[in-house]
């Protein structure tokens, strides 16, 4: 039943994330939060699933995502080169399957990658019992690295909350306020020490109102496919957690503190 389905809660932070669901080779962008193709890949990471194999039960998944610290946009540019000094190829092959030389020639070729900075996620994964508590188990032990949407990008808090059972909006509504040391110090100068904070989710359902191409069928390199899912946007008044009268709370390890970030 819907009402007792049973919610795997994540908190996704670290300096750098990235969830691209449109990249090329020379440009690489980011959504401005998870796709489901990015917490799926999370996932099968942890349970040890490798490119090739298919999704299979995680696809079975809904998934809800609050922001919490939004973060900033940041740009990253790259020069790509041969280290032999040889001219570059080009994306075309020919008959025999070998790439063709830029014509003209080029050296050098620039890329761009785009982050996700000081981003905080809550994100909340709805399934069966059994699958749920196995991810739990996978990522508190997991097969492979955890990566936040990119190999370059590894979390750097325990990924796991906790369990919820009950509704995506109602998990997502109950977890408190994950943001960073930084940003809840700066909220507190601004707002006091309310009880609730009102922040953005999107949560998977049937009848949404928007539609999003971030559903992988395969994770294979050789055969990339993807199709739709509906979402829903709206807002929950989650908890701040300022329970302690001189210091926030609920935000966990900042291994960034001692910096004063």
């Amino acid at each position: 039943m819907a009402d007792q389905q049973r919610v795997l809660i994540l908190r996704l932070a670290g300096p750098l994330q990235s969830w691209g669901d449109q990249s090329r080779f020379n440009r690489r962008e980011t959504r401005p939060e998870p796709t489901k193709s990015g917490i799926l890949g999370l996932l099968a990471a942890a349970q040890g699933r490798r490119r090739e194999d298919a999704p299979g039960e995680l696809l079975d998944l809904a998934l809800g995502v609050r922001v919490d610290q939004a973060g900033t946009l940041l740009r990253d540019y790259h020069t790509v080169s041969d280290y032999r000094g040889r001219p570059l190829p080009q994306a075309a092959v020919n008959a025999k399957g070998v790439q063709k030389p830029t014509s003209p020639v080029k050296y050098t070729h620039v890329t761009q990658r785009y982050y996700l900075q000081d981003a905080v996620f809550v994100v909340g994964a709805a399934g069966t019992a059994d699958l749920v508590d196995s991810l739990a188990a996978a990522l508190r032990r997991p097969a492979f690295p955890l990566a936040l949407g990119r190999r370059s990008c590894p979390p750097t808090h325990p990924i796991v909350l906790g369990l919820h059972t009950g509704t995506l909006n109602d998990a997502l509504r109950d977890q408190d306020w994950q943001a960073g040391h930084a940003a809840r110090r700066e909220f507190q100068r601004r707002h006091g020490r309310p009880p609730h904070i009102d922040l953005p989710v999107t949560i998977e359902t049937p009848d949404g109102d928007d539609v999003v191409h971030d559903v992988p069928l395969s994770f294979s390199l050789r055969d990339r496919r993807f199709t739709s899912r509906r979402v829903t946007h709206s807002w929950v008044s989650a908890p701040t957690g300022f329970s302690d009268p001189d210091e926030p709370t609920g935000a966990g390890h900042d291994p960034f503190a001692l910096l004063g970030w």
